[in-house]
């Protein structure tokens, strides 16, 4: 499916004008027509690569903010063109920072937050506030209000509007006018923050956006690493529902693992776990870390200590309940042709050796390729029971992760996340501490 347009070209009002023309807006609603019941989302939506990328001319405009294929495989020409490590995730913030500001297109045609993702719209949001950073410095506040409706397609026609308001202009600029916010957001309705960008940006924005009242959507995949999993325990600890895209990326690897275990003759092996090891894509560990915390959470395991002995490794030690041992070894592959996600899990291997019956000993392995699983392979395992799965790397865009959790509904931090989000952060902090 794609995007669509707004119902009408968005008007631009004074930010005081706003809340009245909305108001009127839906004064007038009909049985056929009315504005939909459901939930607003504010959006932080930079773009910054897309942005530079229209700039120069390497993709055609308008600027919308939406994952699309020509942003992606224009990115990955840029890899190849400003000679990055050709591991570098193609959304990855080096590869905007690689290209130069021009003042030439100033007058390219921006339509985020009028421009829905046909994933979100069928979902009938009542109200979309995006705010739209721009690059060009100075750039005064403007701010456009319009309506929209699904398309027919997706149940349109009859079905329930909504409205969009955008909030573009420099930084400054939207921190200026975020007074207005507040009195847009219905409080009748959910209110959901959708932090589409790094975690490194605009960290005041981001604080005054995240009530404790909205749930809050991140990704820890996109940022600082370490600052992505102290974000996500600190919004965690204040008892925000909070939704984690990185996380929800994780779940048929944990379904997988789970599976692999549901027959009652496999579960006792799981108390006898010797050996974990996690390959991912490239640098950025938080996936991997936030896998084998909800492992350890699950299986009762005490981390012991955690060290990193270069930038590719973190190795880790367990104990289990009956004080069993654990390795755990993180290993960063450099992949030639990685995820659109920075760190995405390409491959885990789980060593089960039983101390009173070592001949029953189990290797699981889960891989995103059969090449993967011959690499995990290595290391003695012919005298053991061999167990393989491949799972699929999640390649879905961002839109679509978002209308997952949004279709899901939940209203508060999912327990296991809540239970991982620490430990995944004190074993990065206790690696590179060991580093410095």
């Amino acid at each position: 499916m794609s995007p669509q347009l707004t119902l009408q070209t968005p008007l631009q009002l004074p930010p005081s004008e706003i809340p009245s023309y909305l108001a009127q807006l839906w004064a007038n609603d009909q049985a056929d027509n009315l504005g939909a019941n459901t939930f607003s989302m504010l959006i932080w939506q930079p773009a910054w690569l897309e942005q530079k990328l229209v700039k120069i001319e390497k993709i055609k405009g308008p600027i919308i903010g939406n994952q699309r294929n020509e942003i992606i495989e224009a990115a990955r020409q840029v890899v190849l063109d400003r000679n990055l490590p050709h591991s570098t995730p193609p959304l990855d913030k080096t590869v905007a920072a690689s290209l130069p500001i021009t003042d030439s297109y100033k007058n390219i045609n921006d339509l985020r937050g009028q421009h829905i993702d046909s994933a979100i719209s069928e979902l009938q949001p009542r109200r979309l506030i995006t705010l739209a950073p721009t690059i060009d410095q100075p750039n005064e506040l403007e701010t456009l209000v319009a309506a929209y409706c699904p398309l027919p397609e997706e149940g349109g026609g009859n079905s329930a509007c909504g409205d969009v308001v955008v909030l573009r202009g420099d930084i400054n600029a939207l921190n200026s006018g975020l007074s207005i916010v507040d009195n847009l957001v219905p409080e009748d309705l959910p209110s959901w923050l959708w932090w589409n960008g790094s975690l490194d940006e605009a960290p005041d924005l981001l604080n005054k956006l995240a009530l404790k009242k909205r749930r809050i959507i991140l990704d820890t995949a996109l940022g600082d690493p370490f600052n992505c999993l102290e974000t996500l325990e600190e919004r965690i600890k204040t008892g925000q529902a909070v939704n984690d895209l990185n996380w929800l990326r994780l779940r048929s690897w944990r379904e997988t693992l789970a599976m692999v275990f549901d027959p009652p003759n496999r579960r006792d092996n799981l108390n006898h776990v010797v050996k974990l090891d996690i390959d991912i894509q490239g640098h950025h560990p938080a996936q991997g870390l936030l896998l084998v915390a909800w492992i350890a959470n699950r299986l009762n395991w005490t981390l012991k200590e955690c060290h990193s002995p270069d930038k590719d490794i973190i190795e880790a030690n367990f104990l289990c309940e009956n004080k069993t041992g654990i390795k755990f070894c993180l290993h960063s592959l450099p992949v030639g042709n990685p995820s659109i996600h920075p760190g995405q899990i390409v491959g885990l291997r789980l060593i089960c050796k039983p101390n009173n019956n070592p001949s029953k000993g189990v290797c699981v392995i889960l891989a995103s390729e059969s090449g993967e699983c011959m690499r995990l392979e290595a290391g003695g395992m012919a005298s053991m029971e061999l167990l393989e799965e491949v799972v699929p790397l999640q390649n879905s865009s961002t839109e679509m992760d978002v209308a997952r959790l949004l279709g899901s509904s939940r209203g508060s931090t999912s327990p296991l996340l809540s239970s991982a989000a620490p430990l995944a952060k004190k074993l990065l902090e206790m690696a590179s501490t060991s580093l410095s």
